[in-house]
């Protein structure tokens, strides 16, 4: 990954979340900045945003702060430097694969109510025909 550090406004571009949304992140510990500027500023790189991403992609998905943060947790070890046994391994792909059945389940949910919803726009747009 890029080295690049970007500050909280081209974070906030990138991601399309509020300042005040990263902020509330930080604050809950799920993502935190990787650095801090001279003038005490935060300073993000690639992974960071990364995680914001997939922070933004579980939340229209009903997953709590703490399901994102079990998440990440499982990732971060899957992707880490430190070897894992097998049976860690496993453990944490299994965990992964929780995560997304219950996004699949999500979306599934979520194909339901729009299909409700075109149904009613399409109703209106026949009524005013």
């Amino acid at each position: 990954m890029d080295d690049k550090h970007m500050q909280i406004g081209e974070v906030a571009a990138r991601t399309e979340l509020s300042l005040r949304t990263i902020r509330h992140y930080e604050e809950t510990g799920l993502v935190t900045p990787s650095a801090r500027s001279q003038g005490g500023f935060r300073l993000y790189t690639e992974t960071d945003v990364s995680r914001l991403m997939v922070i933004r992609r579980m939340k229209p998905l009903g997953f709590t702060l703490d399901q994102m943060r079990g998440l990440l947790e499982a990732t971060d070890r899957l992707d880490g430097d430190v070897a894992l046994d097998d049976d860690e391994r496993e453990a944490l792909l299994e965990r992964v694969r929780t995560y997304r059945q219950a996004a699949a389940e999500q979306v599934e949910k979520l194909r339901v109510q729009l299909a409700r919803a075109e149904e009613f726009a399409d109703t209106l747009g026949a009524r005013l025909e």
